[in-house]
This record gives C-alpha cells, sequence and structure tokens, in this order.
C-alpha cells in the first residue's frame, strides 16, 4: 500500500499544526515575559513547558497507535490540543500559560502518530521519500510557526496565535475523520505489552545511538530558536516581534531544502548522509554566533542549521522505521523521547546562558551540541551501517 499526494499533504499539515502549538511561543517570548511579568531568565520554561508535555505524551500516548485506530485517535488528540492552546489564548496567569502549554504538548504527539501511520502505509522503496515530505510537515510548523506567530502578535497580541491554532486544530480533526479510512488493527496486543516493546527498545544499540543523536541534534536547535528572540530584541538590532518571526524563513528554506534526505537514505546512504549533516550543524554556529554585528550572517547560519537537523532527522528515523516496520508508532515515540528531551534542554539552558554570557555563551552551547551529536554518530557509525533484522515480531526474531 502506498501513500496518496493527497494524504501525504495532509498528513503534512496535521505535523505542521500540531507542532506549532507548541513552538509558536518562541518569537513572542519577549511579549508574553511583558504581558505577564515572567523575567527573561526564567522565558525558557514557556517553552520547555510544551516540550515537557510532549516527552509525556510521547511515553503514554504514542504507543496506542500500535493498538487502535490511529485515524481516531488522531482526530481526539487534535481536541485536545486545541483544548491546551485555548488555555494559554485566556490565561492571565503565568501558571495558567504553562498548563495550557503543557496539555498542548501531551496531545501534540499527534505528530508522531501521523508519521508512524505514514511509515506504515508506505511501501519499503518509499518511506524514506514519503518520511522527508511529512517530516518537512513538522519543520515547517516549527519554523512557519514563528513568522506567522510574530506577524499576528505584531497585530492582535500574542494571546490571538493561540486562538487561530485552536480552529486550524479542530478543522483538521474534522478532516481527519471524514477523508481518512479506518484503521483496523489485525493485532490486539495490550497497553501493557506495548509499553514493554516500547522498554524493549532502549536495550538496542541502533535505537540508543539514533536517540542520543537526536537528543543532542535539538538541543543545538533549541538552542536557536528558542534563544534567537533575545539579542535580536535587545540592542543594536532592537527588531519587532514581526521582523523576528521573519527569520523562520531562512529556518524553513534551510530544511525544506533538506527534504531530498529521504531519497537518499531509500538509496542507503542514511548515516553518510548523517555524518555529514552534523558536521554542517557544528559549522554552523560560527556564523550564528555574529549576531551582535551580522544579521546575514545569522540567516545563513539559520539555514545551513535547520538543513543539517532535517536531513539527520530524517535518516534517523527511516533507520528505525526499516528495522521495525510493524511497530513504528512505538518506536518512533521512543525516538522522540530523546527529541523532547534535547529541545527541552536547548529551550532552558539558551535562556539560562544568555543572561549570563550573552549570545557568544548561547552559541558555544549550541556548538557543543552539534559536536556532541557527531561523536555519538562516529562512535556508532558500524551499528547504523549494518544490516538488522526487523525485530518488531518476537516469534520471527527467534525462528531458525
Amino acid at each position: 500500500m502506498g501513500l496518496t499526494i493527497g494524504r501525504r499533504t495532509l498528513f503534512a499539515v496535521i505535523c505542521a499544526v500540531a507542532v506549532a502549538s507548541i513552538y509558536a511561543a518562541q518569537p513572542v517570548l519577549a511579549q508574553i515575559g511583558s504581558d505577564l511579568g515572567v523575567p527573561d531568565a526564567d522565558l525558557g520554561w514557556i517553552v520547555a513547558a510544551g516540550q515537557l508535555g510532549y516527552l509525556a505524551g510521547l511515553a503514554v500516548l504514542v504507543p496506542l497507535g500500535d493498538m487502535i485506530d490511529r485515524r481516531r485517535l488522531m482526530a481526539g488528540h487534535l481536541l485536545l490540543t486545541a483544548v491546551g492552546a485555548v488555555l494559554a489564548a485566556t490565561a492571565t496567569r503565568t501558571w495558567v500559560l504553562l498548563v495550557g502549554m503543557v496539555v498542548a504538548g501531551l496531545f501534540a504527539v499527534v505528530v508522531q502518530t501521523t508519521v508512524a501511520y505514514a511509515a506504515a502505509l508506505s511501501t519499503p522503496e518509499e518511506r524514506g521519500r514519503n518520511l522527508g515530505v511529512v517530516t518537512s510537515g513538522v519543520v515547517i510548523g516549527i519554523l512557519g510557526a514563528r513568522v506567522a506567530a510574530g506577524a499576528l502578535a505584531a497585530v492582535w497580541g500574542w494571546r490571538s496565535v493561540y486562538v487561530a491554532l485552536a480552529v486550524l486544530l479542530v478543522a483538521l480533526a474534522c478532516l481527519v475523520l471524514t477523508t481518512l479510512p479506518p484503521d483496523a488493527r489485525a493485532d490486539h496486543a495490550t497497553y501493557r505489552q506495548v509499553l514493554t516493546s516500547l522498554g524493549g527498545l532502549f536495550r538496542e544499540r541502533l535505537f540508543l545511538s539514533r536517540g542520543l543523536i537526536a537528543f543532542f541534534l535539538f538541543a543545538s536547535f533549541g538552542a536557536l530558536w528558542s534563544g534567537l528572540a533575545l539579542p535580536l530584541a535587545a540592542a543594536p538590532w532592537h527588531l519587532s516581534t514581526a521582523q523576528i518571526g521573519l527569520f523562520g524563513l531562512a529556518g524553513l528554506i534551510g530544511a525544506l531544502g533538506a527534504a531530498r534526505a529521504g531519497r537518499w537514505a531509500d538509496a542507503g546512504f542514511a548515516s553518510s548522509v548523517s555524518g555529514g549533516a552534523l558536521v554542517l550543524l557544528a559549522a554552523s554556529w560560527l556564523a550564528i554566533g555574529q549576531a551582535s554585528w551580522s544579521l546575514w550572517l545569522v540567516v545563513i547560519g539559520a539555514v545551513v542549521l535547520d538543513f543539517a537537523v532535517q536531513a539527520v532527522h530524517v535518516s534517523n528515523q527511516h533507520l528505525l522505521t526499516m528495522t521495525h516496520p510493524h511497530r513504528t508508532s512505538s518506536v518512533i515515540g521512543g525516538y522522540m523521547i530523546f527529541y523532547s528531551l534535547g529541545s527541552a534542554l536547548g529551550a532552558t539552558a539558551t535562556t539560562t546562558v544568555f543572561a549570563g554570557a550573552g549570545w557568544a555563551g548561547s552559541s558555544v552551547l549550541g556548538a557543543a551540541c552539534a559536536a556532541c551529536a557527531l561523536v555519538v554518530w562516529a562512535s556508532s557509525r558500524r551499528v547504523a551501517t549494518e544490516p538488522h533484522l526487523p525485530l518488531s515480531d518476537p516469534q520471527k526474531a527467534s525462528r531458525p
């Protein structure tokens, strides 16, 4: 069974809007802080709250995709993400905003259910290409949200961002129920069995190595996009939220440029692509670190960074879903736990470091995370290039 263009597009849009509910706060952090009285050093917790909710959802909600109809699961999670967006939009106290962000993050794991569904519907020959298209929606959501949120906040304030997200999330839930076919399950695994299977992944070398790469990869990513608004809003630039949001276009160009990473993975170059992209990731911080005197260098660095992040991310997921084709929800959910932890670390650390050492300190942080990811890749390269037996069916794996 393959994916039609229409379904690929719908899956990509779902990913974009759902993930935007977590990251839309990034370009308007200064405005939120001013409105609710949050100190600069604590602003990173607003993004981190969504990531922590996301982390919980990856562990307890995404594995449900290997048990029940993913169409209904996706619709329900989209509606509950909208509830979190409404809470954020109406918050008058910081703790209410944080609760809204946690709820939105918890159910925004519909992204991983969607990616896993796309992988399950794909033939082996087109899996990398389809993952590249669908996960491009994630990058569009993360970076495109910066542009849209900055523009909306400049006209109607930061709360309008979450109102718009809630409307889009409800509309997508309706589309899922009316346009996708039922997702019948041949197996009837219990929730305990699925969680046990998920826990078993953490004993596999390929899974752990790709997870650790994702951890450092997205810590570096978060160090840029959760902290960049601070130097851009400060001297000598004093940019508005709308202007800051436009920097997301640079990252978007880079990330979409890496869409071919899925085709390279299909051709057997997933590990090599990861290594080359991680070198580019580390090098990008040389340009990004010059934010105090050159915005053009920041733009170039952002393009390179997001190209690298997307290329590695698609390659990681391709390797893991090819190894575990019959439990894509669990393997994607488990892998994304590392992503969520890394993103939360990057978001909180970059604002804290910026408060004490400025953007130079944040840049060193981002480059160090990239270097750590490269070290993990180099030390585990043989694991990623060896052929793997799919381990999704324990009975098959045990047969002679």
